[in-house]
């Protein structure tokens, strides 16, 4: 059965709506307050999040749901998706929660869960808790929020701990970093700086509202602007949660997680990466020339980190930022992933524009399509069509993803070959056929 609450990355919509309205969040905590006791008898969990103005009273109302199944709660504040997934993996913590949304904007927001491992729930424990939660919403509920004070210090052992993993003095490097008003704002500049790097950071003066506000990961021309005028030899941008970075190289150039899958893979050595369906076919094509090998995965960084235990693989990622480095984390860290890049170029004394020179990067076109419902592509005739004849036009040149968003209500065209005008065009036709069926007009 299909799950109706979580979606590719934890449970995700409008704050003060269903399923981000005070009774089901309470009955989240509830739930997994429940579990709880099936794994310690006397169960501590970690609540963290974000910089949206709906933070707190998420939280709040999480642990009001924890604390009446008798959990103790402890709140790290505002932290990064993987400082919650850190600090769960290495207390006494029986699991881990984080209040964000991501890439998403301010009035979105979200709960990611994490085990006593650091990992992400897999699919059959989320539909269970879902089965949980939809029991107790039947019932009556008193959806009483508990307040919550700030554990000091949790941060900073996050932070401690990514600086030990660093055996090469950033000094000497000039880095702009763009937090995008969210979590890392604290975080991220101090990092730097500690690691020896001179730092000029941008959009860290978050407000509830202004997270990812044409900023972060997903707005990156404002930090390649920056990097340009302060003749700084890179730059990185963060998304919301800062599970994932983006990177600027010296000349301006734009470098995406596929870029930094080939450069570390490279400089570690290693003989498997994984990557999504979203991995460009340049990023495979250049890793079969060093005699590497990409496994893809669904898209969500918690199917890439499965199957890098599966494959015992130690690096994986995703196109949009998230980097695995299973050695250190278990989930895409924005600020590990900088570290790791940083001093690979500082040993290679070589700058990102040469670390992936070599990375030809095929047309590629992704097309959201607002859609009323989401609906198997076998019932849509119309458009498995489209997406046939064009498949069959490519000949095995290019590949075409049709997927629907595990967090919005979007469906998204992927189309990637070596013709940009064909791949326009494709892309184009596939759209338009999802559009007349499912929904009306295209968002970005």
């Amino acid at each position: 059965m299909a799950k109706q609450l979580f979606g590719t990355d934890g449970i995700r919509g409008v704050a003060g709506e269903p399923p981000l309205d005070p009774r089901t969040v309470h009955a989240f905590g509830l739930a997994l307050g429940t579990e709880a006791f099936r794994l310690d008898s006397r169960p501590e969990i970690l609540i963290g999040m974000d910089t949206r103005e709906s933070g707190p009273w998420i939280s709040e109302q999480a642990a009001g749901g924890l604390s009446e199944r008798g959990v103790r709660v402890r709140f790290a504040g505002v932290v990064t998706t993987p400082g919650i997934a850190y600090l769960t993996r290495t207390d006494s913590f029986a699991a881990g929660v984080m209040i964000s949304a991501s890439h998403n904007p301010y009035r979105d927001n979200g709960i990611k869960v994490f085990g006593h491992s650091g990992f992400k729930l897999p699919d059959e424990e989320e539909h269970a808790m879902e089965e949980e939660i939809f029991r107790l919403l039947g019932t009556r509920i008193d959806p009483q929020p508990r307040p919550l004070t700030i554990d000091p210090g949790l941060d900073q052992r996050y932070l401690d701990y990514l600086l030990s993993t660093v055996s090469t003095s950033l000094s000497g490097i000039r880095m702009v970093v763009d937090c995008g008003h969210g979590a890392a704002s604290g975080l991220a500049p101090e990092l730097f700086r500690r690691a020896g790097a001179e730092v000029y950071a941008v959009c860290c003066q978050p407000d509830g509202r202004n997270i990812n506000q044409g900023c972060g990961a997903l707005y990156v021309e404002a930090l390649r602007e920056a990097v340009l005028q302060k003749h700084a030899d890179a730059g990185v941008a963060f998304d919301g949660d800062a599970d994932r970075a983006i990177f600027v190289a010296k000349s301006g150039k734009i470098v995406d997680g596929d870029a930094v899958l080939l450069l570390a893979a490279r400089a570690m050595r290693v003989s498997v990466v994984v990557a999504t369906v979203m991995s460009n076919l340049g990023l495979e094509k250049a890793l079969e020339r060093e005699g590497i090998r990409l496994l893809r995965t669904p898209v969500g960084d918690k199917y890439v980190l499965e199957e890098m235990v599966r494959a015992g693989a130690v690096l994986g990622g995703e196109q949009s930022g998230h980097v695995i480095f299973r050695d250190y984390a278990t989930t895409g860290d924005g600020m590990l992933t900088a570290l790791r890049v940083l001093e690979i170029a500082q040993r290679a004394g070589a700058g990102l524009d040469e670390l992936t020179a070599d990375l030809e990067i095929y047309p590629q076109k992704l097309v959201n399509v607002r859609v009323r419902e989401r609906r198997p592509l076998n019932e849509l005739p119309a458009v498995s069509r489209e997406i046939q004849a064009c498949e069959a036009a490519f000949a095995g040149a290019g590949r075409i993803l049709v997927r629907f968003s595990g967090t919005e209500p979007l469906a998204r065209v992927m189309v990637e070959g070596p013709d940009l005008k064909q791949v326009e065009e494709f892309c184009a036709r596939i759209a338009s056929a999802i559009r007349r069926e499912l929904g009306d007009q295209p968002c970005a």
